[in-house]
C-alpha cells in the first residue's frame, strides 16, 4: 500500500538525506521514529508527494508519485492521502463545514454533506460545523484535522507530530483516535514523531538515525 526504495532528497546539494526502504501493508498502523534534524518531515513530505525524490521512489495504493505530473499529484493527494500537519492549515475565512467540503472539491469529488455530517458527530464537532477555525479550541482543531485527513476515505493517513504538544492523557486520546478513524476508513497509518511515549502504542516502527 505504501512503498519506498532507494530514497534520497538534498536541500543543498551538499548535505544528502537517504531514508530506509519502507513497505506499509494495507491497514496497518506504523511509528516513524526519528530526532530533530533526521529528516522525518522531509521524508513525510516525499511520501505525501509534496516533495519530488531526487533518487527513488515512492509508491501509494500501487502509483508511483514521482511519474505523475504536478495537477495530478495534487488531485491524487486529496484522494488517496491524509495528512494531519502539525500546525492545523485550514482556509480561516470558511466555516469547518466548509473547509471540508472544499477538500472534497480539490480532490475532484462531488460534496458529500452526509459524510461529512457522519465525521463531524463521530469527532463531536457536530455543533462546531459552522464555526470559524479560530473559534475552536486546541482539541476541536485537532480532531478537525484528522476529520479533514479523512473525508475522503483515503488509502494513507500521515499524521507530523500529532502529540508532542500534548500531556500524557490526551497523547492516548489522540493516538487512540488516529488508530479509532484509519480503521474506519481501511487506511494505512504513519504517524511522524520523535514523541518516544508512543513507542509502546505502536508495534511496527521505522527509526530515523
Amino acid at each position: 500500500m505504501l512503498e519506498t526504495h532507494s530514497l534520497e532528497y538534498s536541500y543543498d546539494k551538499k548535505t544528502k538525506l537517504a531514508f530506509p526502504d519502507i513497505r506499509c501493508r494495507e491497514g496497518e498502523h506504523w511509528l516513524l521514529l526519528g530526532q530533530s534534524g533526521s529528516g522525518k518531515t522531509t521524508l513525510l513530505h516525499l511520501l505525501g508527494g509534496l516533495l519530488s525524490p531526487q533518487k527513488g521512489t515512492v509508491k501509494v495504493a500501487g502509483t508511483e508519485l514521482n511519474k505523475l505530473s504536478a495537477s495530478a499529484t495534487d488531485r491524487f493527494r486529496g484522494q488517496k492521502i491524509g495528512i494531519i500537519f502539525q500546525t492545523a492549515h485550514f482556509v480561516r475565512a470558511l466555516t469547518l463545514e466548509e473547509n471540508l467540503i472544499l477538500a472534497q472539491q480539490l480532490a475532484g469529488l462531488r460534496p458529500g454533506r452526509q459524510r461529512i455530517d457522519e465525521l463531524l458527530e463521530r469527532l463531536s464537532l457536530g455543533h462546531k460545523r459552522h464555526s470559524k477555525p479560530d473559534k475552536l479550541s486546541v482539541g476541536e482543531q485537532q480532531r478537525a484535522s484528522i476529520a479533514r485527513a479523512i473525508v475522503n476515505r483515503p488509502a494513507i493517513i500521515l499524521a507530523d507530530e500529532p502529540t508532542s504538544a500534548l500531556d500524557d492523557a490526551n497523547c492516548d486520546k489522540v493516538a487512540r483516535l488516529l488508530e479509532e478513524q484509519a480503521s474506519a476508513v481501511g487506511a494505512t497509518l504513519l504517524v511522524v514523531t520523535h514523541d518516544g511515549r508512543l513507542k509502546e502504542k505502536f508495534p511496527n516502527q521505522i527509526e530515523l538515525s
